[in-house]
């Protein structure tokens, strides 16, 4: 029997587990256990990171022997059945008081079933979103784990010491229990996918608008880096756009196929948003235009659909005003997404009971994430000020940037229709804008119409009560019975 010196364990190990595990070992007081499936894939592992120290295990039962009491370990497998399978093996070798750990992108549902099977067994089960890919898992992520608080005594300083750093501050914090972890990195995920949407926008416009180059383009966009556009998804767009294409001499952005990929988190996102009765539309159009960008057969046949007659064209002299016409369009959308991001945190948190800090949140996202931005640290502080705020862009910051970048937002939504260029996330922000900022909404002819059809009742304005209308009768309105 192999002696117990690991304090973390790793099962899982493709690019993101052995790069978890390696940013484990090189932090002080650590000392990784590794186990993988196949033990070549290990082997090979220790092979190539003999300075990792790892301690490398055949079998469940010889991983589990490995490691220190309350034994820790961490799953880096694919999400779903694969997880499943790896649970059930740690839960025959650990015992009660140990810790399982999915590191995975599993669906916060499937996290919430799976804790609570492993909690039957005195084993703790902790679903812990990670952010960052390849280089985040293996310089500093940023961590999303829910779970017990049982498990947080022994797993937040571990966490600690590999999560990225923000401001002198690591980037984790105890979420909530059981999937609240799985829940916040599925939101984080679905603003990702706004946060790039907009950003493909932008560089469209641009590009149609003003005719410049992806090389040029890049260099606003590195400008646009230094200000309060400052995040790493703007980083890394100048960086895609500066690149040439070895084969062609093309720039990289003009051979690489139109068809944008998506791994499910923007679809949970909506999915759940929907059920919880949150409008993430910026989320959705964005989740939707990778959906449309999939469908080249169906692109191909509506090419033939006429567009404008005249096209696009950005006068010289008007060009650097368009162009901060957009990159103010870019910021107002983007504080949408987040906003809309934050209200779905806030009612998952409410629905399943957790209590989770937002602006806890907004902290740990600043470093290590795919969406760190700089701006974050204005909404840790619109939470510190205001905790229960209900609307994120109504704080002080927000409601000023929005206001100040009201007019050139408008101005860039009627700019892409009158051209014919989509601009779907862009619109759909302005669009719940107005809507969240309404005094009255069409939403009363929708209730009349649904109480014509459906007798589905309506309220007024001038009294209490439910009521319905006779439609079919003599039109006159009766209180409506309540059928609870």
């Amino acid at each position: 029997m192999p002696t117990a010196a690991a304090n973390i364990g790793v099962v899982g190990l493709a690019v993101m587990g052995s790069n978890l595990a390696r940013n484990l070992a090189s932090r002080e007081g650590n000392t990784v256990a590794i186990f993988n499936r196949s033990y070549e894939k290990t082997q090979s592992v220790l092979d190539a990171h003999p300075e990792a120290g790892f301690i490398p295990a055949s079998t469940y039962q010889e991983f589990a022997d490995s490691l220190q009491k309350p034994r820790t370990a961490i799953i880096m497998v694919k999400a779903g059945a694969g997880t499943d399978a790896v649970i059930d093996e740690l839960v025959k070798v650990f015992e009660p008081g140990d810790i399982i750990v999915d590191g995975g992108n599993a669906y916060f549902p499937d996290t919430i079933r799976r804790e609570k099977a492993v909690r039957e067994t005195g084993i703790n089960f902790v679903g812990a979103g990670i952010s960052g890919g390849e280089e985040g898992a293996l310089t500093g992520p940023s961590i999303m784990p829910g779970g017990s608080d049982e498990s947080w005594v022994t797993l937040g300083p571990i966490l600690k010491s590999i999560a990225a750093i923000a401001e002198g501050e690591p980037c984790v914090t105890h979420v909530g229990h059981d999937g609240a972890g799985h829940f916040v990195k599925m939101v984080h995920n679905g603003i990702e996918y706004a946060d790039m949407q907009l950003i493909a926008e932008a560089y469209d416009l641009i590009r149609r608008g003003t005719g410049k180059t992806p090389a040029e383009i890049a260099e606003i966009f590195a400008e646009w880096n230094k200000g309060e556009l400052e995040s790493y998804l703007i980083e890394i767009t100048a960086e895609v756009l500066r690149q040439v294409d070895a084969s062609t001499g093309k720039p990289l952005v003009d051979v690489i196929l139109d068809q944008a990929g998506a791994k499910g988190t923007g679809a949970w996102t909506v999915q759940t948003a929907l059920s919880l009765g949150v409008p993430v539309s910026g989320i959705a159009e964005a989740t939707f235009a990778r959906s449309l960008s999939s469908h080249p057969e169906q692109r191909a046949v509506a090419a033939a659909l006429p567009g404008p007659a005249d096209e696009f064209t950005v006068p010289a002299d008007q060009a650097d005003a368009f162009i901060e016409d957009v990159r103010l369009a870019l910021y107002a959308s983007k504080i949408v997404a987040y906003s809309q991001g934050f209200d779905e945190i806030r009612a998952g948190a409410a629905e399943y009971g957790w209590n989770i800090d937002l602006g806890a949140i907004a902290k740990i996202w600043r470093g290590g994430c795919i969406i760190r931005a700089q701006f974050l640290n204005r909404i840790a502080d619109a939470y510190a000020q205001t905790p229960d705020l209900p609307v994120l862009m109504t704080a002080p910051y927000f409601a000023e940037a929005i206001g100040r970048a009201q007019a050139a937002w408008r101005r860039v939504v009627v700019a892409a229709a009158q051209a014919g260029i989509p601009a779907p996330a862009f619109s759909s922000s302005l669009s719940y804008y107005d809507g969240i900022r309404a005094d009255r909404l069409p939403a009363a002819l929708v209730q009349g119409q649904r109480d014509f059809f459906g007798a589905h009742t309506y309220k007024r304005i001038d009294k209490d009560g439910t009521f319905h209308t006779q439609w079919s009768g003599d039109r006159t309105e009766i209180p409506a019975v309540d059928t609870h």
